[in-house]
């Protein structure tokens, strides 16, 4: 009798190892797993840009802007506030401005 129940224990001991491993790996959604629901819903979204990213009519006062243009394009107002807007300016020492200006220079503005 003895020898029996021994026996049932190292059979249920194997047994029971085996059922573990398998037990461990079960398809459920855990707290971890995120918001797959909200994931999905985005990524399945037919057109998920702004409504009003096709609006080509944008409110404006359109004689207003080219008089600001204008302004800045005659060397008044608000523009490059130094000596040498444009090649053709004279430095504050009299000399011509030419490659110095911020005309000539990257990102500069006449």
């Amino acid at each position: 009798m003895r020898l029996q129940t021994l026996w049932i224990a190292i059979v249920a001991m194997c047994i029971s190892g085996c059922a573990a491993d398998y037990l461990n790996n079960y398809d459920t959604a855990t707290l971890a797993s995120g918001d797959a629901n909200n994931t999905n819903q985005m990524l399945q979204t037919v057109d998920p840009f702004n409504p009003d990213g096709n609006n080509t009519h944008i409110e404006g006062d359109g004689a207003r802007a080219v008089a600001i243009v204008e302004k800045l394009k005659s060397g008044g107002g608000g523009g490059y506030r130094g000596n040498c807007p444009t090649d053709n300016n004279r430095a504050s020492d009299g000399s011509r401005c030419g490659g110095r200006s911020a005309e000539s220079r990257a990102g500069g503005q006449p």
